[in-house]
């Protein structure tokens, strides 16, 4: 079994050779998906060290994006051993960050581990407005809309968006998951989503649910 506070410790320091390495070593291990998923959660517990040394002044915006293409690599790499048949096409996601709002790692993980997890996902990208939504959930009718966002603003911007969703008589057909640094319960009802997470493991456990 990897050394999970090592890779945790790797992720923090950016070393995506290591990384990289170790992954390799333990997908040949054949692991079960239960010590998979704690090697994902290792890896995202790096990625919050990436956030923190962000906040000190220690890392700037160009680390910050090498840390999410790190993410990504680190997941496709577990792919394999995610315990999902990805052949196995389990229902769409439309996915996007808000308007106002440029973030994208937490939203990159997410569609990484939904991709893993076998739904075929729509990503919108950054800044995008309801419009932006509405057309895509009107194209290909997912199962699920998620929303990301970092700043307190995007709170508004999602509210917004499902408004426009209500207006455009697609509410009822599609669930509605938030995500991102200020997303709480209370946040969650005032803009209307059928669920919020600020962990893209459990953020992919809930869209499983709506399938079932």
């Amino acid at each position: 079994m990897v050394d999970l506070k090592a890779l945790t410790a790797l992720i923090g320091e950016l070393d995506e050779e290591k990384v990289l390495e170790v992954l390799k070593s333990f997908v040949a291990t054949n692991p079960s998906e239960e010590e998979a998923q704690k090697v994902v959660a290792a890896c995202q517990s790096g990625m919050a060290i990436v956030g923190e040394l962000y906040e000190k002044g220690e890392y700037f915006v160009g680390d910050l994006i090498f840390a999410g293409e790190l993410l990504t690599n680190a997941i496709n790499t577990l792919k394999p051993v995610l315990g999902t048949d990805s052949s196995a096409n389990v229902g769409s996601i439309v996915l996007g960050t808000v308007a106002g709002d440029l973030h994208d790692i937490g939203k990159n993980i997410f569609k990484s581990m939904s991709e893993a997890a076998g739904f075929v996902v729509y990503d919108l990208g950054i800044d995008q407005p309801a419009s932006a939504f509405i057309e895509k959930v009107k194209e290909v009718k997912p199962v699920a809309v998620g929303m990301s966002g970092v700043l307190t603003l995007a709170l508004e911007a999602m509210k917004d968006t499902v408004d426009a969703l209500k207006e455009a008589g697609l509410r009822d057909s599609v669930k509605i998951i938030i995500g991102g640094n200020p997303v709480t319960k209370e946040a969650c009802e005032q803009i209307g989503a059928d669920a919020f997470t600020t962990n893209a493991a459990e953020g992919v456990k809930i869209c499983q649910g709506w399938v079932k």
